[in-house]
C-alpha cells in the first residue's frame, strides 16, 4: 500500500474518531483544539479528512499484495484449491512439529543399503 493511502487511511481515522466524539458526546475535538469550527485551520483539517476519505475509497476494492483471487471461475489456468490448502500448517500447539519431508523412507535406505552392498561385492571380485 502506497504512502498516499497510508496517510489518507491515518486522516480517515482521525476524522472517524472525531465523528465518534460528535455523535456520542457532543466534542468537536478539531474544533476545541483549533480554535472553532469556523476557523480557518479547522476547516483545512475538515477539508483534508473529507480529501482523504475520497482517496480511500478504492482501498475497498483494492488488491494488497499476497492476496489471490480465490474465485476457480476467473483463474482457470491455475488450481482450484485456496491458498490455505496449498500451504498447511502443521504446526502443533506447543510447538512445530519436526519437518520429516527431507528424511529417506525405510525402502529407500534398504535399496541404498542393497545397491552399496552389490558394488562393494563386485569390487572385492574385481581385485581378485
Amino acid at each position: 500500500m502506497s504512502v498516499v493511502y497510508r496517510t489518507a487511511l491515518v486522516l480517515v481515522i482521525i476524522g472517524a474518531i472525531n465523528w465518534g466524539l460528535i455523535g456520542f458526546f457532543r466534542f468537536d475535538l478539531v474544533a476545541y483544539l483549533f480554535g472553532g469550527q469556523t476557523a480557518v485551520l479547522s476547516r483545512w483539517i475538515y477539508a483534508f479528512v473529507g480529501l482523504a476519505g475520497l482517496i480511500s475509497l478504492p482501498v475497498l476494492i483494492m488488491r494488497f499484495d499476497g492476496d489471490e483471487d480465490l474465485n476457480p471461475d476467473l483463474n482457470l489456468d491455475q488450481d482450484h484449491h485456496t491458498r490455505i490448502d496449498r500451504n498447511p500448517s502443521y504446526g502443533m500447539e506447543f510447538g512445530d512439529e519436526a519437518d520429516f519431508t527431507a528424511l529417506k523412507t525405510t525402502n529407500v535406505l534398504k535399496e541404498e543399503k542393497k545397491d552399496s552392498h552389490s558394488k562393494n561385492k563386485t569390487k572385492n571380485k574385481n581385485k581378485k
